[in-house]
């Protein structure tokens, strides 16, 4: 079914097509193939299954294909590990081998066919895993595990060759992880820890070390998922299944790339519905592929730009480093809720306190000057002469006695104190020891939270090693940085889950009546003209000039006594991106004659520049406002997105802009707007009114629903500049710009 006299699908063709998996495999809700309410308006999944990854984690039987005792060969020593393994979490365990009767005294069956039993995970020890994927298909295997590298990592014949074994795994039925993955899924875990644990995924084997490493330090560890080239298994498919399992406190990502930014979105959605922090670290910071060079849209938008910005919208909480990854991850896994944002800073010395307090503050911590009776309180056991303001100075003498736990108890009763942190630069014994003893004493006492940096470089200290690493109530950094980031992330993931709504519950499902009629306008593979593009904007309520399309000077005189003066002409055809570099737009015409002159004038450049127009517009002209932008670009990875910034001649100098990926509610507009460096202007400056901000973002959910439902239409679209009127008169688009796909 056609769409228009173009050929373009609509969006109930393109709905129909993902159901009956033209295109990709369907997706799975609750166990059956997605139908029409499960899917958006352009047919891409509004929700997807975890899967049950329980079988993969903790198998009753395992094969292990291409088992060996031999010794010096590196089948060896995996062999060897998978068979510790398997003992440790109580799977049978069969090596897989054709000349082999038995391996470290298991007998060995020579192919899958001839296993004694089912078994529900594969280890492929071998350097092509393809011709053994019809094999585990006939054995029912469930999860298979292929170490082989030489694929996607390697280029366009490695990725190839890994779309070809990806297909196998999706006809064969089965979940495969890898290829070229590890033996992280099958390390040993202290199970001798208690408390809320951290599952930990990673696509780089090598850097996940630091986190697990965190087990020696008392942090549990429940799960590793090396996901490797993810051909099948993928970060968003651990993340999912993750989120659903009742131990798990935190999940901490090392992520390269992403491989597909629905799935990813899916599963943060699953986290936060679920309250589960998701902390990752996201690298390859490339540049998005090419783009059409004509809307400002486009230059404001780089890939890291939407993927941080898709992650933020989603609460997924980006850090840089795997020592930030270790420490927010464990503080966010086994700290409660906060029962206040209040952030108090402790300590045993003025300027460690004053310089802690500067960069808590720089970051955005909440710390709140303590009441005058709350001061009173502590200065019976504190000097008067030292601050207790916040940060508390207590001058180092109340800590080597009695006084030192009163004033971590008073601090902590404070009812808008949620959370106190005690900045020790290094070993002093024995105040610091007694310190760190009244701080985990303490901690055991409250549910509010207790941090303590231990800036000793040394680390070997029993007040250390013992004391405060012995406590799961304290949380121990060693930087400033990390602990200031740490507690950033907690306060803000506590307050994204408190209000987290799934913007997929109220996405829309079926076309507007607005989406039938823009069908007409489009022209695939095309920019539209600025009179297209308005009319594909008054189609989606989005309010633009009076304005008429005129194709002789004389009707220009008489377009501008109906439009009424001053009035605007500007050139309009498909091929025009910039107008006014060209000398295309001329503003406030106030008289017959000059916009006579204005006509042969646009008309005369077009010709000599060798542009063809449609007609030139005469334009309402508007004045007064605040210039924004606002624009639709694809992105490879998450498709549609939509920005907005300052406009006008600000958009490529200030390039101040904020970015979200549909679906979003209004609490995400105007959270867009509040992300801008300009937004001072939205508020009124010098002397000038503030604007209609609610005009602004009604603007802002316009331009989604056109990105929903003509994502799969329009590669790019640039509303610039927007007015925005004073408060209550509303937005102007006065220029678009569309590009078809």
């Amino acid at each position: 079914m056609l769409g228009s006299t173009h050929g373009t699908l609509t969006t109930d063709s393109r709905r129909a097509r993902v159901i009956a998996c033209g295109e990709q495999p369907s997706p799975v809700v609750h166990g059956r193939p997605a139908d029409v309410d499960d899917l958006d308006v352009s047919g891409r999944p509004l929700y997807a299954d975890a899967p049950d990854l329980d079988r993969f984690f903790r198998p009753e039987s395992v094969a292990v294909v291409g088992a060996s005792d031999a010794e010096g060969r590196p089948n060896t020593g995996i062999t060897r590990q998978l068979i510790a393994w398997a003992e440790r979490v109580g799977a049978r365990l069969h090596p897989v081998h054709p000349t082999r009767q038995s391996v470290f005294g298991i007998p060995c069956s020579p192919s899958l066919a001839d296993l004694p039993e089912q078994v529900d995970l594969a280890v492929l020890l071998v350097g092509d895993p393809l011709p053994v994927i019809r094999e585990l298909a006939e054995a029912k295997v469930k999860f298979a595990v292929a170490f082989a590298s030489g694929f996607a990592e390697t280029g366009a014949e490695g990725a190839a060759a890994q779309a070809h074994l990806a297909a196998a795994v999706r006809r064969a039925g089965l979940r495969l992880l890898g290829p070229n993955t590890n033996l992280n899924a099958f390390e040993k875990f202290r199970d001798d820890l208690d408390g809320p644990a951290i599952a930990l995924i990673t696509q780089s084997g090598h850097q996940g070390r630091p986190v697990f490493a965190m087990q020696e330090l008392g942090v549990r560890l429940s799960h590793w998922a090396p996901t490797g080239n993810e051909a099948d298994l993928e970060t968003a498919d651990f993340i999912s299944y993750f989120s659903e399992q009742p131990e798990i406190g935190a999940i901490a990502c090392y992520v390269e790339g992403l491989k597909d930014g629905r799935s990813f979105l899916l599963a943060a959605d699953r986290a936060a519905r679920r309250g589960v922090p998701v902390v990752a670290v996201k690298v390859g910071r490339t540049e998005t592929g090419a783009r059409t060079a004509a809307s400002h849209t486009g230059k404001l938008t780089g890939a890291d730009t939407v993927v941080d910005a898709a992650m933020r919208q989603y609460g997924v909480i980006r850090v840089d480093g795997l020592d930030e990854l270790q420490d927010t991850a464990a503080l966010l896994a086994r700290a409660r809720a906060p029962r206040a944002e209040g952030v108090v800073v402790y300590s045993i010395s003025g300027g460690t306190g004053a310089h802690f307090a500067d960069l808590a503050t720089a970051a955005g911590l909440p710390l709140p000057n303590l009441s005058a009776p709350k001061q009173a309180e502590l200065h019976q056991w504190i000097p008067e002469y030292l601050s207790v303001t916040n940060p508390v100075d207590n001058g180092g003498h109340p800590v080597g006695d009695w006084r030192g736990r009163k004033i971590i108890d008073a601090i902590l009763a404070d009812p808008e104190v949620g959370v106190l942190i005690c900045p020790i630069t290094g070993p002093f014994p024995p105040m610091s020891d007694k310190l760190a003893q009244d701080l985990v004493d303490a901690a055991e006492q409250t549910d509010k939270l207790v941090c303590v940096v231990w800036g000793s470089p040394v680390g070997t200290e029993a007040a250390y090693r013992e004391t405060l690493l012995g406590s799961s109530k304290v949380a121990t950094f060693r930087t400033f940085a990390n602990c200031i980031t740490a507690v950033r992330a907690y306060l803000d993931h506590h307050r994204f889950v408190a209000a987290y709504r799934s913007p997929f519950d109220e996405a829309p499902r079926t076309p507007s009546p607005s989406f039938r009629k823009t069908q007409a306008l489009m022209r695939p593979g095309q920019q539209l003209s600025e009179h297209a593009a308005k009319q594909l904007l008054r189609a989606y309520g989005i309010r633009v000039p009076r304005e008429q399309l005129v194709t002789s000077a004389a009707a220009a005189v008489r377009a501008a006594s109906l439009v009424g003066y001053p009035v605007v002409m500007k050139a309009s055809g498909a091929q025009i991106a910039h107008k006014t570099e060209l000398g295309l737009v001329k503003i406030g015409l106030t008289s017959a004659s000059q916009v006579r002159d204005a006509y042969r004038e646009l008309t005369d450049i077009a010709r000599y520049e060798g542009i063809s127009l449609d007609g030139v517009l005469v334009c309402q002209m508007v004045e007064r406002g605040v210039e924004m932008v606002v624009g639709v670009t694809h992105d490879q990875l998450f498709g549609p997105t939509v920005t907005v910034g300052l406009g006008g001649v600000l958009v490529e100098v200030l390039r101040d802009a904020a970015v979200r990926v549909p679906p979003f509610g209004e609490d995400q507009a105007r959270g867009m707007l509040g992300e801008l460096r300009g937004r001072a202007l939205l508020e009124g400056v010098r002397g000038g009114p503030p604007v209609d901000v609610d005009a602004l973002v009604e603007v802002v959910m316009r331009v989604q629903r056109m990105a929903l439902e003509l994502g799969d239409d329009i590669a790019e679209l640039d509303i610039n500049p927007l007015m925005v009127l004073p408060r209550g008169q509303g937005a102007v688009a006065l220029d678009a710009l569309v590009v078809c796909r």
